[in-house]
């Protein structure tokens, strides 16, 4: 079983002066440059070959799962533990509504990422993502793992925004970077709250209630901003390909077209229909290896859109990269053994979706 000992090691590398962030994780797996740089996507009246996907994706959903919908959990309803536990138990992924999140934050980080997108190839390019880093300008990470590419465009932050946004905007760059602070401080205080609710549904030891609570105090945590361009056949195409999010949990924002899918045994791709002023949580490998498989990770993809221009804002929330971790110690014999973040992000960024086969027991 994953021990008290190996808890308490791990509590004390999250108290240690030097920070381990995700930044240094990725920087042992470099992508390859072709697979970073996304197309010029509003100078196209056609899908390109290099973006048309095989039918075997079926990018439709069947009738009987449109009638199918995700959880909606009202963070103020006074059993709000056994509401947020039974979601993760049951699908995984949830809608929270009275989130406490201004709706003018939201719309500030909205408008900055739909600025940031608009702005000419060229432009953005300029703060393209490095094959060894982790910030700027790209493609999804995941694009070397699938036969086609994705119709997609994103910005990630790790930290601060400031030193891409001066090359972006070098005399207008402070207000993109007040509206991503301002969103990342906001979004850590709700995925910690999150969390710790998730975990009460949970029956842990003291030692490792202090390592939950210590999550807090990490930096491996990740903003991105996803662009779905209008796509002139969108189903021959794919926003975001099928994948899990490696951390804790993820807090996505969507601005106003939908495009989430979520897949369920049994039933297949079930669409995310937003609630109005809700944000979308789901379950990450990481709080999956924790429940000891209690808490499904979710698979899920983005499709696209023939007329509207889609944007999204995902937040991941996460422990230090060198923390140590393995399921909770009273959920039974351990299906996956123990190892850093560091570790496992190093195992997903070679083999994506067998990296939990890879750590089971």
């Amino acid at each position: 079983m994953f021990s008290i000992k190996l808890f308490i090691l791990s509590l004390l590398s999250l108290s240690t002066p030097q920070m381990s962030t995700l930044l240094e994780a990725y920087k042992d797996d470099p992508v390859q440059l072709h697979h970073l740089i996304p197309l010029d996507f509003p100078s196209l009246r056609a899908v390109p070959e290099s973006h048309v996907w095989p039918e075997s994706y079926n990018f439709r959903v069947s009738p009987s799962d449109e009638n199918l919908s995700i959880p909606i959990v009202d963070l103020k309803d006074p059993n709000i533990a056994d509401n947020i536990g039974r979601a993760c138990q049951t699908w995984g992924i949830f809608q929270v509504t009275n989130h406490g999140l201004p709706s003018g934050l939201l719309e500030d980080v909205e408008y900055e990422a739909r600025r940031l997108f608009s702005l000419p190839v060229e432009q953005k390019r300029k703060v393209l993502r490095s094959p060894c880093g982790a910030t700027g300008y790209g493609c999804a990470r995941i694009t070397p793992f699938f036969p086609k590419l994705m119709w997609h465009e994103g910005f990630t932050v790790m930290g601060s925004s400031v030193d891409h946004a001066r090359v972006l905007w070098p005399h207008g760059y402070k207000r993109f970077c007040d509206a991503m602070d301002n969103y990342q401080k906001h979004m850590k205080t709700l995925a910690h709250n999150l969390f710790l609710t998730i975990l009460s549904s949970l029956d842990l030891s003291e030692p490792e209630k202090n390592w939950a609570a210590a999550v807090y105090d990490s930096e491996s945590n990740a903003l991105q901003l996803n662009s779905y361009p209008a796509c002139p056949d969108p189903t021959r195409t794919i926003g975001l390909a099928p994948h899990t999010d490696s951390l804790l949990l993820t807090i996505l924002h969507h601005c106003e077209t939908n495009g989430l899918q979520t897949f369920r045994d049994g039933f297949g791709w079930v669409p995310v229909h937003q609630v109005s002023g809700a944000l979308t949580v789901n379950v990450g490998d990481l709080l999956h290896i924790l429940s000891n498989g209690k808490f499904p990770t979710v698979c899920h993809r983005a499709v696209v859109n023939r007329t509207r221009h889609r944007i999204s804002v995902a937040y991941f929330y996460g422990p230090r990269a060198d923390s140590v971790f393995g399921p909770f110690s009273r959920l039974g014999f351990p299906r996956y053994r123990t190892l850093t973040l560091k570790e496992y992000i190093g195992i997903k960024a070679k083999h994506l979706d067998k990296a939990l086969s890879l750590i089971t027991n």
